[in-house]
C-alpha cells in the first residue's frame, strides 16, 4: 500500500516483516474543507433526512412499518457481504416455516436483524461504547458460518484485504495489528461523543470509514459499520425511528464505495468520501420518504377494500395490519399471531387471498404459504 498522504494515518513496520496501516485519530488533520459543493450536498442530506423523519411520523402504526425497513437493511446489508438469502427466506424463518435447525443465509440476516434490535434498544443506556460493539458483533455471528471467529472479541491475529490469493505482503490493504485496535477504538468514540464543529452528518460519515479502517473483528466488520451508521443517526437525533438504511445505495455503488474507503487511507481524501457518503444519504432518504408514501397509500387501499367487502371487517383489518409486520405467513401462524382457531385463521386468510391481498407462494398443496405480495415488491425495489 502506497500513501501519498499520512492525513488518515500511515504505514507501520512489523517484526514479522510485513506493514500495517496505523489510522490518525479523528478530526482530520488538516480540517475538512467544506467548500460549497461540500456545505449544499450536506444541506440536501440534512433537509430529505428531515422529510423522512416527518414521513415517519405521519405513518400509522408506525412500528409495524419500522421493522420491516430493519429487516429491509438486515437483508441488503448481509448481501454486500455475498449472503444469498432472500426477503421472502428471511420472513420465513421468522414465521416458523423454515427449518430452523436447518442453517441458511437467513440466519445470517435474521441475526444483523437481532444486533440492529439490540443495539437501538441500548442507545436508551448512553452513549455506543466498546462493550456494545462487542454485544453486536456477538449476536451478529451466533450459530453463523462466523461463529467460529471470535465472537464478541477483537481479532488477536493479523487481517488483510485483497483479490483472492493474497497475502500480507501482496495485499489491498492491511488494518492496524491486534495491539493497536482497541486504543483506535476508544479513540473513534471518544470523537463521537466530544463537542466539535463538524455537522452530525460529517461525523458519522467518517466515523463509519475510519471503523471499517480499523477493521477490529475477523469477520462481520462491513456489517457492524453499517448497523453503526444507523444506530449514530438515532443516538444523535438525527432520526426518531430507524428508517434510513444506506446498504442499498453501497450495494449498488460497491465498487466506488471500496475506493472511496481507499482513497482516504491512500491519500488523505476526506472529502471524497465524505461527497460519496452525503450522496448516498440524500438518495436513500429520498427513496426510504417514497417508499413509506407508498406504504400507507398501499395500506389505505386494501383497508377501503376489506371494508367494502365484509359485513364485520376488524379481524380482517386486525389481520391487514400484522402483515406489515410478518407478510410471509402460514395459516398456523396466523392461528398463534392472532390468538384465535384454526379454522378462523384459515377463513381469514382465504378472505384476503379472494380479494388479492394475500397469494399462495409455495406452491403446495399442504402447509401453504401465503405472501402480502404487493407489499413485498414494493420492499424488493
Amino acid at each position: 500500500m502506497r500513501l501519498a498522504s499520512t492525513r488518515a494515518g500511515k504505514t507501520i513496520r512489523l517484526p514479522e516483516g510485513y506493514e500495517a496501516f496505523l489510522p490518525a485519530t479523528l478530526p482530520p488533520a488538516p480540517a475538512i474543507h467544506s467548500d460549497p459543493a461540500l456545505l449544499e450536498l450536506l444541506s440536501r442530506a440534512s433537509l430529505e433526512l428531515g422529510r423522512l423523519d416527518g414521513a415517519a411520523q405521519n405513518l400509522p402504526n408506525a412500528e409495524l412499518f419500522v421493522w420491516m425497513h430493519v429487516r429491509r437493511e438486515a437483508l441488503l446489508s448481509s448481501q454486500i457481504e455475498g449472503t444469498q438469502a432472500s426477503l421472502a427466506e428471511v420472513l420465513e424463518l421468522e414465521a416458523k416455516i423454515l427449518d430452523p435447525s436447518k442453517p441458511t443465509d437467513a440466519d445470517e440476516v435474521v441475526n444483523y436483524l437481532d444486533a440492529l434490535l439490540h443495539g437501538l434498544d441500548r442507545l436508551a443506556d448512553g452513549p455506543i461504547s466498546t462493550a456494545l460493539i462487542r454485544e453486536l458483533h456477538v449476536r451478529l455471528l451466533a450459530g453463523t458460518r462466523g461463529a467460529n471467529k471470535e465472537p464478541g472479541r477483537f481479532r488477536s491475529n493479523q487481517n488483510w484485504i485483497g483479490v483472492a490469493g493474497s497475502t500480507l505482503q501482496t495485499a489491498t490493504f492491511v488494518p492496524p495489528p491486534p495491539g493497536e485496535i482497541e486504543p483506535a477504538i476508544e479513540a473513534l468514540l471518544s470523537f463521537l461523543s466530544e463537542d466539535n464543529t463538524l455537522p452530525t452528518l460529517m461525523q458519522i460519515g467518517l466515523a463509519h470509514a475510519q471503523f471499517e479502517t480499523i477493521h477490529p473483528f475477523r469477520d462481520g466488520n462491513g456489517r457492524i459499520g453499517r448497523l453503526l451508521i444507523t444506530l449514530l443517526l438515532c443516538r444523535q437525533g438525527l432520526l426518531k425511528r430507524p428508517i434510513l438504511y444506506l446498504s442499498y445505495y453501497l450495494r449498488l455503488n460497491r465498487a466506488e464505495y471500496y475506493d472511496r474507503l481507499q482513497s482516504v487511507r491512500e491519500r488523505g481524501d476526506w472529502e471524497g468520501w465524505l461527497r460519496f457518503f452525503l450522496v448516498g444519504v440524500t438518495s436513500v432518504a429520498a427513496d426510504a420518504t417514497r417508499l413509506s408514501q407508498d406504504i400507507v397509500a398501499l395500506r389505505e387501499r386494501h383497508r377501503e377494500l376489506i371494508i367494502t367487502g365484509n359485513a364485520r371487517p376488524s379481524r380482517h383489518l386486525q389481520l391487514l395490519d400484522r402483515l406489515y409486520d410478518h407478510p410471509v405467513v402460514t395459516i398456523r401462524f396466523v392461528e398463534e399471531m392472532l390468538s384465535i382457531t384454526f379454522p378462523t385463521a384459515s377463513g381469514l386468510v382465504q378472505s384476503l387471498v379472494r380479494v388479492g391481498i394475500l397469494g399462495e407462494i409455495s406452491g403446495r398443496e399442504r402447509d401453504r404459504i401465503f405472501g402480502y405480495r404487493e407489499y413485498l415488491a414494493l420492499l424488493e425495489t
